[in-house]
């Protein structure tokens, strides 16, 4: 007997309905008895592929896991299968009790840990940029002190400067925003392979990058 995945049915079994077909594995001929939903087998990155399932006595493994649902904490479900298997062989014990989501975290981890590091560099990459994006626009105003000087002497405020200031650097800033949103849409297609569930053209992540790249120097 073997339960396949859709994947499997759709590929060697097209239009039809796989239940009670057979198929041959290691010289053994097997009857498909089931199908079910795809899933995720190494890895959450993965494509969908054919896998089947097959009986505990028919392919029996020492690594075989069960996994209950059930709404008891871990502490509570490792004790009540701990009395459970004693009670069927006091030779076996268990390996470990996780939640699925701990294993979830697991099969992550090499990921987490690039997301973190990315993460860390970008926030130094990005205070570093606002330093000197900061030395650049104090210099340019240090620069027009005589100009400044002057319309102050005709009568301008405090506000009307600030005003001139910001929009000086919004205009440069703008251009340097667009020229790298340019860029960074053109080089897309090299990162898409390795986003999950993100669009490499994610209006809420360019969107995000330009406000925090203008406000930044701030």
């Amino acid at each position: 007997m073997a339960v396949v995945n859709e994947t499997m049915a759709a590929r060697y079994w097209p239009g039809r309905n796989p239940i009670g077909e057979r198929l041959q594995v290691k010289g053994r001929w097997m009857r498909v008895v089931g199908m079910a939903k795809d899933s995720k087998y190494q890895s959450v990155r993965e494509t969908p592929k054919p896998f089947f399932y097959v009986p505990l006595r028919q392919n029996f493994s020492r690594g075989a896991g069960l996994y209950i649902r059930t709404p008891l904490s871990p502490e509570t479900m490792a004790s009540a299968l701990m009395r459970e298997v004693h009670a069927l062989d006091g030779n076996l014990a268990l390996y470990e009790v996780i939640t699925l989501q701990e294993q979830v975290d697991r099969s992550t981890s090499p990921q987490m840990v690039a997301v973190t590091l990315v993460g860390i560099l970008g926030g130094l990459a990005l205070l570093l940029a606002a330093i000197g994006l900061y030395g650049v626009m104090s210099y340019a105003v240090s620069q027009g002190t005589r100009e400044l000087g002057l319309r102050m002497a005709l009568g301008a405020g405090a506000s009307n400067l600030l005003r001139l200031v910001l929009f000086a650097r919004l205009g440069v800033d703008g251009r340097r925003v667009a020229l790298g949103a340019a860029v960074a849409l053109g080089l897309t297609r090299l990162l898409g392979s390795l986003l999950y569930k993100v669009s490499p053209r994610d209006p809420l992540a360019f969107g995000s990058a330009f406000v925090v790249m203008t406000i930044a120097p701030w």
